[in-house]
């Protein structure tokens, strides 16, 4: 068996010169094959994508495979922190296993395993269990780099207007101040709200921002320590909230949990599959909500490891069966109650995941009435009660946005939403680990023909301009040819 590399980065060297000799096999990435666009001084960016995430940086490198070289990558967050995994995620280790190929689109040297194994062996592979988190964003980093792939950070993206020539204008604040960037395709790859919010039930109205925060904002569990802490949820961040409360020294810790008992079974697991992940966009509209539906109302279940970091601790307390009714300020604590009892805390984390609601973006202002949502595609009548996927985007093959109103707003359909409110018309292609080389190459072949096609007057007219031989017409004589009138010269004999 092999060995634990001493010296991680001459293993690293290794795999990055693999990599390199299987893109050169590969022929890839292709030249730059798109004509250049300016608007008045300024560059025009093919894809402007937005988001430097799992889910970015997989696109990224699907449209750069197919030889889109003028993107773009923006980013909020600092260098380093693109995605949640080391800012809101507080698991400890991810829940996919770790045999899942990710964003390596198809190239084997571009897997985390490959990765994990040119620093620490086939020995150290054999023995993990779960991708630590945080070494799951020194891999996506690692990703970034070996594909070539610029990110723009500390930059926001304020507003998406269509412009002329087919173009969107973007607005952003970026470290320098104000820019305006022109792309001719925009990519939201925008993580788990980026088709909304964080859901925070209403009963926070009016409440005080110190007593609580919601599981994806930012919080100071150190200030929590001998603190009476509750969560209200049962998900897979409830529990790493929980348990993150708990570890920092929280005094006691309520998990509130609305049903009376926690789901056990990942009922998408038993369906994961290639088909799933292929098929599951030929489906009818019907059967799209059905699948969606019924995994929504079963729910994941948290993990078992993360549920046991909860309930390794003797001062949690898990109340089943108890929804949280009312919130009130009183004696400078909040009191909580529940159909078992009323109980005094110091402070609450919402677990409550996100909604999918599009006028929650202020970024998609402009077209906020324009996008055809589900309850606007599809008739709801028979089929059961849903909200989320109701208020869901009815989206293209490649994750554009459709029009409401045909012709009311055609610039929707060079805007593109990779992110977790595609599910109702794709499924999970644009959020979690399995599938999400699947989902990116897809959005990148839905784009490299968006631009072909726009552009097809462009390359006829470069195919009717070519001119380069290659044959010179000295290459072969026509038999049929009169044959020359002057005479041969004569051989004299010696």
């Amino acid at each position: 068996m092999q060995a634990g590399n001493k010296n991680p980065a001459t293993g690293l060297a290794t795999l990055e010169a693999r990599l390199a000799q299987d893109l050169e096999w590969l022929c890839l990435p292709p030249p730059d094959w798109t004509p250049d666009r300016k608007m008045g001084e300024a560059d025009v960016s093919d894809v402007l994508i937005v988001g430097g995430g799992m889910c970015g940086l997989a696109a990224a490198g699907a449209l750069k495979l197919v030889g889109i070289h003028k993107q773009r990558i923006v980013d909020r967050a600092p260098a380093g922190k693109e995605g949640p995994w080391v800012t809101f995620a507080r698991m400890e280790t991810l829940r996919s296993p770790k045999t899942l190929t990710g964003p390596c689109l198809g190239l084997p040297a571009l897997t985390f395993r490959a990765w994990y194994e040119a620093q620490f062996g086939l020995d150290a592979w054999q023995a993990l269990d779960k991708i630590p988190r945080a070494q799951w964003m020194d891999y996506l980093v690692w990703y970034k780099r070996v594909l070539g792939l610029n990110i723009d950070n500390g930059v926001t993206v304020r507003s998406i207007e269509a412009a002329p020539e087919g173009l969107l204008r973007v607005e952003m604040d970026t470290p320098h101040g104000a820019e305006t960037a022109w792309t001719r395709h925009l990519v939201l790859a925008t993580g788990r709200d980026g088709g909304g919010a964080p859901q925070v039930p209403a009963m926070a109205a009016g409440i005080s921002r110190r007593f609580w925060a919601h599981s994806a904002h930012d919080i100071d569990f150190e200030a929590l320590r001998g603190k009476r802490v509750a969560v209200l949820g049962a998900g897979a961040s409830a529990m790493d909230n929980a348990a993150t409360a708990l570890e920092a020294g929280a005094a006691r810790l309520d998990l509130f949990i609305r049903r009376n008992d926690i789901p056990r079974v990942n009922k998408l697991t038993g369906v994961s599959s290639p088909g799933l992940a292929y098929g599951f966009s030929n489906l009818s509209d019907a059967w799209k909500w059905r699948i969606n539906h019924y995994a929504m109302v079963s729910q994941v279940p948290p993990p078992r490891s993360s549920t046991l970091r909860v309930s390794r601790h003797p001062h949690a307390h898990f109340h089943l069966g108890s929804p949280v009714e009312a919130l009130e300020v009183r004696d400078n604590a909040l009191q909580v109650r529940t159909p078992k009892g009323n109980y005094e805390i110091d402070f609450l984390i919402f677990g409550t995941g996100f909604t999918t609601d599009l006028t929650q973006r202020p970024e998609l202002a402009t077209f906020h009435d324009a996008i055809k949502l589900w309850k606007d595609a599809v008739d709801l009548s028979g089929l059961d009660a849903n909200r989320e996927l109701a208020n869901s985007p009815y989206l293209g093959e490649a994750f554009e946005c459709l029009e409401k109103t045909p012709g009311d707003s055609p610039a929707l359909g060079h805007v593109h939403l990779f992110n977790y409110s595609a599910l109702a018309s794709l499924g999970k292609l644009s959020g979690d680990i399995p599938a999400v080389s699947i989902g990116a190459e897809r959005l990148a072949q839905g784009i490299i023909s968006a631009l072909f096609d726009e552009d097809k007057e462009a390359h006829f007219a470069a195919l009717q301009a070519y001119a380069t031989p290659e044959l010179y017409g000295d290459e072969w004589t026509d038999a049929d040819l009169a044959p020359s009138t002057e005479s041969a010269p004569v051989q004299e004999s010696i």
